[in-house]
């Protein structure tokens, strides 16, 4: 028996200097996760696969801002970012309060993580180029 190939998802995140959280700005499968991913490269963001992360990230509405929950794994991320950023030579974004260029908020112990980015994207099961 063969299972159908998984579909694409894909999400994306904003964070502003006057933000209380991160909250998710798209999210779609197929086509649509498709154009998500482009248009994050069109306009020079960084996507970052992480399947898990997507998943859980599904999960919460457009608009709304990531749960609790989720702060640790994204507010690496946004440290993994800034951290590219600034050495490219570029002006990274303000990291969120309370978190260090380390990645690690302030008062959570430090956890295993992978690299993190502004879009985040699950692979279909077909690979391709990055």
């Amino acid at each position: 028996m063969t299972l159908p190939p998984e579909r694409r998802t894909a999400i994306a995140l904003a964070y502003g200097a006057n933000d209380t959280a991160p909250r998710v700005v798209a999210k779609g499968y197929g086509l649509l996760a498709e154009t998500i991913v482009r248009t994050a490269h069109e306009h020079g963001l960084y996507v970052h696969e992480s399947p898990e992360l997507v998943s859980l990230l599904m999960q919460v509405d457009l608009d709304q801002r990531i749960p609790a929950q989720l702060y640790q794994a994204v507010a690496e991320l946004l440290a993994w970012l800034y951290k590219l950023e600034a050495g490219r030579g570029g002006h990274p974004p303000p990291l969120p309060p309370g978190v260090s260029a380390s990645g690690i908020p302030t008062g959570v112990s430090p956890a295993a993580s992978t690299p993190p980015s502004n879009a985040l994207d699950a692979p279909s099961a077909e690979p391709r180029a990055r």
